[in-house]
This record gives structure tokens, C-alpha cells and sequence, in this order.
């Protein structure tokens, strides 16, 4: 039974618009067949909390067969007995053991949720900090069947200091790190992001990408409290996954406007295996080669619509990326990565911000788009 994660819908029960929209005639532009129905038995699971703050956060399976006499209705809740996380990241895409990862971010806590049997889902475990860090953003599955996390704080920093669940917005933050560890929180290994070579103090992991063939991995800055304004996270950092050592923090150059190089968000491995591109929330678009040598290059190839520019996905050589303030999702052929061409697009309508791209696992051709209120990922759900 096919079953699809999603990120978190933290104001599920309080946004008026919060829905998700097949982008079919995009990918058909771009040269991909249309999304069969979904087959007997498919499920959304979706990690949320009360917007009121008064009830348990818990992740909900809903009916997503529209084939189904239930289509669409919720058809049971696990609650985790926390109140006001902030329910955000789950794992991107559904593990082959079906134990999702999710985090509740402002308490820095993580569930490990079995979905073996979708109707049924149970909690296998619950863990806090890790490591000397607190407040993790992305977790990624390595190729060794491991977790890769990214933590964003020092588990002694004042955003630890909770209220009823709640992060202590706009504290004075310490630098995190990234941790490797089991599903369950065992650590195998971690280290931290401070890099007393550069001036900005202001470093935070927010997501990683696995570069195995070379033994690097390749991680991005943006603070996740929407209270700091003086981080400005033009930041990536390479470290040797082997151990974890942090090799170089690269800082990108702005691109024609002057600002686009803010908020580092996903860095997506493009096809050769060892060349990224990374994504801003300012709406840039980097090409970083030469992660093998000594002198790695992060160079602004295209920058988009505003300065709040939606979580993008990568297949093959195609590009999604959402537009809040164009109210669109871009195709972009990446064929030649130094000049990535926008080949067709589909407007969402006027009311609609689109802010994250998921793959269905049906069809590898197909593209769904969560959308809601306008707002960087960070601080938003």
C-alpha cells in the first residue's frame, strides 16, 4: 500500500486554505505523463497539533484513495500527549522500514512513528537532545542505514529554555551541529557547526545532503526561530561524513539583486553525484562544483520572483520550484546545471502561496505542491 509523508501542517485546523494541488499540468508541459489515480489502500499521514495549543499534538492518517467512500476524511489519530512542539519536519520521503521520523521543533523533541499498518499507527520511541545539541530541523537517511540530523542549537544555548513546550523566541542562540545516529536517538557520531574561521557567529544547520562517493556532506544555515533578525544565513558547510569534522563554511555571493544569497535552504545532489545545487529563501538558485577539492565554487545561476521563494524538489533533470509571491510552480530543465531553463510553469491562483514539492511514489512523473500563507520556511510549517 503506497502511503506519502508530508511536512507538517503545525496550523492545520486554523488556515483557511491548506490544501494540496496536483501540478499534472506542469509536468505534462515539461515532458511527463499524467498521475493515475491512486490505488486501493493510500494514506496521507499528516503530523499537526492544535492551533489553540490546548490539546495533544498527534499525526492523523487520512483516506487519500479517491476511489474511497471516505476520501479525504481523517481515519484515525495517534496523539503523543505533548502539547504545543510546534509539530514541523517529518523525514522527506517514507523509509523502507515505514518508521517516520518527526520533530516538534520548538521543544526539541523527536518521535519515531511506526506506520507498518497505516489504520494503526504506534509510537516506537521519543528522545530530546542529542549529543550536546537541541532542536533538530532535518533528518536524512544515509546510505549506511543511519539518521543524519541537523541540530541547530547547543543544548545548553537559551533556546532551550521552554515555556508549556514553546522555544524561547528571539534568544541569543549557540551554535548546533549535525548528528549521526540510529532512527531510535542511539548516537554514533556528531560534530559541531561552529567555525571559529569565519566572523559570523550566527550558524544554525538546517538540512543536509549525503555526498557518499566523497565522503562530504553538504549542509545549509537558515535560523528556524522567526524572531532572529540578525541572521542572515548566506552560509553552507562542508564536513567529511566520515567523522563528522567540518572542513570549510563557504559563504554564497549575492546575485544580481543584492540579496539572494540569504537563508540557505535544501541542497539537492544533481545527477553526477557530486555537484549540488542549493536554494535560498530569497529566491536564489546556486550551482556548487568542486566539493572533491580544496576550493569548492558556489555560483549564482538563477534567482526567481520576491524574497520568499518555497522549498523546490529535484527529479532527474527537472527542477520544481514553488513561487509564493508569482503564485506559481517553475519547471526548469537542468540539463546544463550552469543554465537552468524555466520550461513552463502553472499558476495557482491569486490566494495561493506554494512552499513545498513532494514526488508522489505512484508515479515519479507526478508533483504535488502543499500551498498556504505567504512565509519563509522559516518559522513556517
Amino acid at each position: 500500500m503506497p502511503t506519502l509523508p508530508i511536512k507538517s501542517l503545525h496550523d492545520l485546523l486554523d488556515r483557511r486554505l491548506e490544501l494540496l494541488v496536483c501540478a499534472a499540468s506542469l509536468v505534462a508541459l515539461a515532458g511527463c505523463r499524467p498521475t493515475p489515480p491512486p490505488a486501493k489502500g493510500d494514506y496521507l499521514f499528516v503530523w499537526a497539533g492544535d492551533s489553540a495549543e490546548k490539546a495533544s499534538d498527534f499525526l492523523a492518517v487520512i483516506d487519500a484513495n479517491p476511489a474511497s467512500a471516505k476520501y479525504g476524511t481523517v481515519v484515525t489519530t495517534l496523539p503523543t500527549g505533548a502539547v504545543g512542539t510546534h509539530p514541523h519536519h517529518t523525514e522527506a520521503e517514507m523509509p523502507a522500514d515505514r518508521h517516520l521520523l518527526a520533530n516538534g521543533f520548538h521543544a526539541g523533541r523527536t518521535w519515531l512513528f511506526d506506520l507498518t499498518v497505516p489504520t494503526r499507527p504506534k509510537i516506537l520511541t521519543e528522545f530530546g537532545n542529542r549529543a550536546g545539541f537541541s532542536h533538530p530541523h532535518t533528518f536524512l537517511r544515509l546510505s549506511n542505514g543511519n539518521v543524519l540530523a541537523t541540530y541547530q542549537y547547543k543544548s545548553d544555548s537559551s533556546a532551550a529554555v521552554h515555556d508549556m513546550g514553546r522555544m524561547k523566541m528571539g534568544a541569543e542562540h549557540a551554535t548546533g551541529g549535525l548528528v549521526e545516529m540510529d532512527e531510535r536517538g542511539t548516537v554514533v557520531r556528531s560534530g559541531s557547526a561552529a567555525d571559529g574561521a569565519i566572523a559570523d557567529k550566527r550558524i544554525y544547520p538546517y538540512s543536509v545532503v549525503e555526498l557518499r562517493v566523497l565522503d562530504r556532506a553538504v549542509s545549509t544555515t537558515t535560523d528556524m526561530d522567526e524572531k532572529d533578525t540578525a541572521s542572515t544565513a548566506e552560509w553552507m558547510q562542508i564536513w567529511r561524513l566520515s567523522d563528522l569534522t567540518l572542513l570549510k563554511s563557504i559563504a554564497l555571493e549575492p546575485g544580481p539583486r543584492g540579496d539572494e544569497q540569504k537563508f540557505t535552504g535544501e541542497p539537492h545532489l544533481l545527477p553526477d553525484g557530486k555537484s549540488l545545487y542549493i536554494h535560498t529563501f530569497n529566491c536564489g538558485m546556486y550551482l556548487v562544483r568542486g566539493l572533491e577539492s580544496a576550493s569548492p565554487t558556489a555560483t549564482f545561476v538563477k534567482g526567481f520572483q520576491g524574497r520568499d521563494c518555497g522549498v523546490p524538489i529535484l527529479t532527474g533533470h527537472w527542477w520544481l520550484q514553488p513561487v509564493p509571491e508569482a503564485h506559481a510552480l517553475l519547471a526548469l530543465d537542468i540539463t546544463d546545471p550552469e543554465h537552468p531553463r524555466e520550461v513552463s510553469s502553472v499558476s495557482l491562483g491569486a490566494e495561493v502561496g506554494p512552499h513545498w514539492t513532494r514526488l508522489t511514489r505512484q508515479d515519479d512523473a507526478s508533483c504535488w505542491t502543499e500551498v498556504g500563507g505567504a512565509g519563509r520556511e522559516r518559522g513556517c510549517s
